[in-house]
């Protein structure tokens, strides 16, 4: 990359690129783009978002652009705002702001072309509200919220349109998770993980069932749930312990994991806006 970055986002684009945007670099916090070509393996520049930020999300719309909401700024700010990328132009335009500023929370983009938003840290709040974006209009709506309010979680689109959340934190490390029904704006709760985990990651596997991979730094260990009896299952141990890593579902079906990084002080921590960096980020990559 043109710039070294942790805790930023990727995304595929309709036409190939994978935009990357803002994380902390070693000069701060960014607010730069970029961009990498599949086929030439290089990178370019684009345009710079209205705002640096980390701990955001990026969410590619029916339409092929990209919104980045919320995140961290650095100066004691957590972002309520929201950005959109167009990638035929290399710009960035302002859209609607959430009713919440939040860092560290989940964005999922529904069947109906809506991006569902939900949890996160706002200063020492961990929330358990959630809110729609709808790309026709530029807004943001409040829906149901969670039972649990937490933060570092993950959000994942089941093949019925249901979301599943699990994981994160918020009175304390979490094993719980719950199902939102977008027909019906409610949640309800369903089979708790074995573990407790944060900073970890769920991957919708081809058969329907749901991944979740490691967390916290100090598990190796993964479990299935499967959305047709609401129970989890573990299943094969990774070799390497890791949080805050990828999971990407290969055309195979096989989950490829790279990389985690255990040596920062990671959001959400109540009240505090320090990092520290440490020498345990991962290089190593697996496949299940």
């Amino acid at each position: 990359m043109t710039n070294a970055r942790y805790r930023h986002t990727a995304s595929v684009l309709p036409n190939g690129k994978v935009l990357v945007t803002g994380g902390l670099g070693i000069g701060g916090y960014l607010n730069s783009a970029e961009l990498y070509d599949q086929s030439t393996g290089t990178w370019t520049t684009t345009g710079n978002m209205s705002d640096a930020r980390w701990g955001h999300t990026a969410s590619v719309l029916s339409n092929g652009k990209v919104l980045v909401t919320g995140g961290y700024n650095g100066n004691i700010s957590f972002l309520n705002n929201a950005e959109l990328y167009d990638p035929s132009t290399s710009t960035w335009t302002t859209t609607g702001n959430m009713n919440n500023a939040r860092s560290w929370h989940t964005a999922s983009v529904l069947s109906n072309g809506k991006v569902f938003v939900t949890g996160g840290s706002s200063g020492n709040i961990t929330l358990n509200s959630t809110e729609l974006y709808d790309p026709s209009t530029g807004t943001w709506t409040t829906t149901g919220s969670m039972t649990n309010a937490r933060s570092a979680h993950t959000a994942s689109v089941l093949s019925n349109g249901k979301v599943l959340v699990t994981g994160g934190v918020g009175d304390g490390y979490s094993n719980s998770a719950e199902l939102y029904d977008p027909s019906t704006s409610s949640w309800i709760t369903t089979g708790s993980m074995a573990n407790a985990r944060k900073d970890h990651r769920a991957s919708v596997l081809l058969n329907g069932k749901v991944l979740v991979t490691a967390g916290m730094c100090i598990l190796s260990n993964a479990e299935l749930y499967d959305p047709s009896t609401g129970i989890w299952t573990t299943t094969g141990n990774m070799n390497d312990a890791r949080a805050l890593h990828t999971a990407s579902v290969l055309s195979n079906g096989k989950v490829l994991v790279t990389g985690g990084d255990c040596g920062v002080t990671r959001f959400p921590v109540p009240g505090s806006d320090n990092y520290g960096v440490g020498n345990a980020i991962l290089k190593s990559a697996e496949l299940y």
